[in-house]
């Protein structure tokens, strides 16, 4: 065994018990490792740079992008409430989310699509009762099965997808068959494997995913504000009643009051169905009340002074009223002064700990009264001295999302989706050309787009491209083949078995995209030793890398979910090594027939 190969395997080891043992962040510890494997010349420089170049990792970019342009102008809510809205029970739920996911990831990479989903979960199960933690991996797993249906579908597609151009365009005359992968040669073996992963989960996963764990009621320590909001002509909530939108016997927030728009008292016991001009009262605290601030539809009543800008580019603050503050003593509906250099909207008053218990105009201002409001930018500056506020404080958790470009994103994704389908161009083509359309059409701002992308994902993903270059420059990558050739034998089908073991085995330590450019060039040389066609080996290792359910580590997604359901690592494995088998058995048996030998 060369130095080179020691040095490698060492690299790998400390790669690998970094990531399961401390928490340093992963997109320290890949680009660590890529320096080492350039600084002992473990493989040319170009290639262990190639990462960086790949169009793959640039078409992740650029979709995340796409993504957000969908998120910020309300695309994906307003489908997803259409689709889901609100069920009452756990297995309507998750027919109603899964499938919608999984198809959703087909086409949108899954890492933004179940970031833009978690707090629709989350709000859900405040709402409904809904157990969170037998959503929320459900929620991961279907966006990984659904991804396995075409070449965009997850960021290990597109890098399986890239790794193949460029094994093509090094390939010799011993090479073994391949070709580029089309946008739907995927969904061969994705399709069904993702079919029989949503009946598995849905059948069986209420018995193997944990119950939620009782925490203590900190209802006793939350400053709660009485708030009032008016129904907007042509809203979404109109005729939908307020136990079908979770505004009835609501957990997180209360509806205290309903008004008809001629100011008539509406008993909220006859379950009414919401109306045009209808003003609704909640008592809420700030992390909900920001909530139901951003819904589309809901417009706070309580206007002081007319906000040119418009309401997606405006602030949520909290603030407190100072003593020098001209508004005290005064009811609100006397505001403002004539001398009032502020444009803000009052959404929401608390007084101590507790709600108004009257009206918000007819409240009458004192010093330490706390004050939720919408304002612009110019609001800042007016208070730069904090004589009226005090202990100012911008509420950044949720946006008003641009309603009105909603159908413009649809629009530019479908065409995105398109245009790569019918092979007018290419994924990294279509995608860049889809979020400069988002910019353009003010979708999103150039701000919103270079926040939208996550930059430590793409690094993680190009330095770990840079490492299967050291594994395959050293000769590591072929004594693994020899050694999963022995294994695996003579025959094929047996091999395949073995690829897509090695896959899962990586997935468990690692992640998914450091799984297959680990496990590429070894199937690679499988297949030339067998001297058989690459395309079912490049297809095991795309499925069997993206399948990654027994690991939060392993999957971005897991780990997205892993904080807000409160799991343990047994609870990936209880449900994620049986779902493994079964789409494991799918995959090998389907493989060969889409994909012959």
């Amino acid at each position: 065994m060369s130095t080179e190969i020691i040095i490698t395997i060492i690299i790998l080891a400390g790669t690998f018990g970094l990531l399961l043992l401390t928490k340093l962040p992963p997109v320290a510890i890949f680009l660590g490792a890529l320096t080492l494997t350039i600084t002992f010349d473990l493989a040319p420089l170009q290639e262990s740079l190639k990462g960086f170049s790949n169009s793959g990792v640039l078409t992740i970019g650029a979709l995340f992008m796409v993504a957000a342009g969908m998120y910020s102008t309300g695309a994906i809510t307003i489908i997803s409430d259409w689709i889901i809205g609100k069920p009452k029970k756990l297995i309507t739920a998750q027919l109603k989310i899964l499938p919608a996911i999984s198809f959703g990831s087909a086409f949108l990479n899954n890492t933004p699509l179940v970031a833009m989903m978690i707090p629709s979960i989350r709000d859900l199960s405040k709402n409904s009762g809904l157990p969170a933690t037998k959503l929320y991996i459900p929620l991961s797993y279907a966006s990984i099965l659904g991804g396995t249906c075409t070449l965009i579908g997850t960021a290990t597609n597109l890098v399986i997808g890239g790794m193949l151009i460029d094994a093509i365009s090094h390939a010799d005359s011993n090479a073994p068959f391949m070709r580029e992968l089309t946008m739907f040669d995927p969904a061969l073996i994705g399709l069904p494997v993702t079919l029989i992963g949503l009946f598995f989960i849905i059948t069986f996963g209420k018995y193997l995913l944990p119950d939620p764990e009782h925490t203590i009621d900190t209802s006793a320590y939350k400053r709660y504000y009485r708030a009032e909001f008016k129904v907007e002509p042509k809203a979404t909530l109109i005729g939908q009643t307020i136990d079908q939108l979770g505004y009835l016997n609501s957990p997180t927030f209360y509806l205290t009051n309903l008004y008809s728009k001629d100011h008539t008292v509406v008993p909220l016991s006859s379950n009414p169905p919401i109306g045009e001009g209808d003003i609704l009262v909640f008592t809420a605290d700030s992390g909900n009340l920001q909530t139901l601030w951003a819904t589309s539809g809901l417009v706070p009543i309580n206007v002081l002074t007319e906000i040119n800008a418009p309401r997606y580019k405006r602030t949520l603050v909290k603030a407190v009223i100072s003593k020098q503050s001209q508004a005290v003593g005064r009811l609100v509906a006397e505001l403002p002064g004539e001398d009032s250099p502020y444009r803000v909207t009052i959404v929401g008053i608390s007084r101590g700990t507790k709600p108004l218990d009257t009206s918000i105009s007819n409240h009458r201002i004192q010093p330490r009264d706390l004050v939720i409001m919408e304002v612009d930018d110019s609001f800042f500056y007016q208070n730069r001295k904090e004589i009226d506020f005090i202990s100012v404080k911008k509420l950044t958790r949720t946006r008003i999302q641009r309603t009105d470009r909603a159908i413009e994103a649809g629009l530019i994704t479908i065409a995105m989706v398109a245009a790569v389908s019918s092979g007018l161009m290419t994924m990294l083509n279509a995608s860049l050309l889809a979020s400069g359309l988002m910019i353009a059409t003010g979708c999103m701002s150039l701000k919103e787009a270079g926040r939208s992308v996550e930059f430590g994902t793409l690094m993680v993903i190009a330095s770990a491209i840079g490492l299967e270059a050291a594994v395959t420059g050293s000769g590591l990558s072929a004594i693994m083949a020899d050694l999963l050739a022995g294994i695996g034998g003579k025959n094929a089908t047996i091999a395949l078995i073995v690829v897509f073991c090695g896959c899962i085995f990586m997935d468990t330590l690692v992640t998914n995209v450091a799984s297959a450019v680990f496990m590429f060039p070894i199937a690679l040389m499988m297949a030339k030793q067998l001297d058989v066609s690459f395309m079912p080996f490049a297809m095991v290792v795309l499925v069997g890398a993206s399948c990654s359910f027994i690991s939060p580590v392993g999957y971005q997604t897991n780990l997205m979910v892993y904080g807000p359901g409160n799991y343990k690592f047994i609870d990936y494995v209880k449900i994620g090594v049986p779902l493994t088998v079964v789409v494991g058995i799918v995959t090998i048996l389907l493989t060969p027939i889409f994909f012959p030998f």
